[in-house]
């Protein structure tokens, strides 16, 4: 059996109760050695094998896998965040499809959620955004054309941008082309959760500079919109003349 894990965004007590588990009765752990918090091992048993990801190849991902199948072993497939999310799984369980290998995924917090939390913010606010986009700058991995950051930000949506920490001049240019005014609120946050996470608040106009003060070149996430603003109107929800299933409306 072969578990895919969500490690969580940072933290080594954000993994979830399930994949804590999960990791203490592994025989056999693959971990994504780039970005998974290396205390996240320490959940492991005595004499459990331990693989770092970061230098491998998919061919020798897979073929750990099957070698543990073979001898009756359990392996987690630790990756950072949620698997979901930028974890080119996919192609690893199309693979483990062809060999027959059964397995199952176990989410994780996502490092957007991290960053949320980190930043007190909300991604959705009435009357500001209800529209929340993960997406991230074409680089050595190309993105759909119709996936462009322009034609993204032409929505004025909540827009959560990875793997793009090193392109923040193009960023902010794209941005700006797409609709975006150079005063719109944005934030980088490094390392979400992490003992050493830092926040920088900016604008969608000095990104590039607010990152190079910072000393920033990479693991961090750009959040940009108006939910970073001042500007929102309270939630129908909670209102006292909005009825809902479980309470009357009042006029007081």
């Amino acid at each position: 059996m072969v578990h895919f894990v969500g490690a969580g965004s940072g933290a080594a007590d954000l993994i979830t109760l399930r994949g804590k588990k999960l990791l203490e009765e592994a025989d056999v752990v693959i971990y994504a050695g780039s970005l998974v918090n290396p205390e996240l091992l320490d959940y492991t048993q005595r004499g459990c094998e331990i693989h770092n990801s970061a230098v491998m190849t998919l061919n020798e991902v897979i073929n750990v896998m099957e070698k543990a199948e073979a001898d009756g072993k359990t392996t987690v497939r630790l990756h950072t965040g949620d698997p979901c999310v930028y974890g080119a799984i996919r192609e690893q369980m199309d693979r483990l499809d062809k060999l027959g290998i059964v397995y199952d995924v176990c989410p994780g917090v996502s490092s957007f959620c991290g960053a949320a939390a980190a930043l007190k913010a909300e991604y959705t606010l009435p009357d500001v955004s209800q529209t929340v986009i993960l997406t991230r700058m074409a680089g050595r991995t190309p993105v759909p054309d119709a996936e462009s950051i322009e034609s993204l930000a032409a929505h004025h949506a909540t827009m959560v941008i990875f793997l793009s920490t090193g392109m923040l001049e193009e960023l902010s240019e794209r941005l700006l082309k797409g609709g975006y005014s150079a005063e719109t609120p944005a934030a980088i946050v490094y390392k979400a959760t992490w003992a050493d996470e830092k926040i920088c608040r900016c604008t969608v106009g000095t990104l590039a500079e607010a990152a190079k003060a910072n000393g920033i070149t990479k693991t961090a996430l750009i959040t940009v919109g108006d939910f970073l603003g001042d500007v929102r109107s309270l939630s129908k929800l909670y209102s006292a003349d909005f009825e809902t299933g479980f309470r009357k409306a009042s006029q007081w």
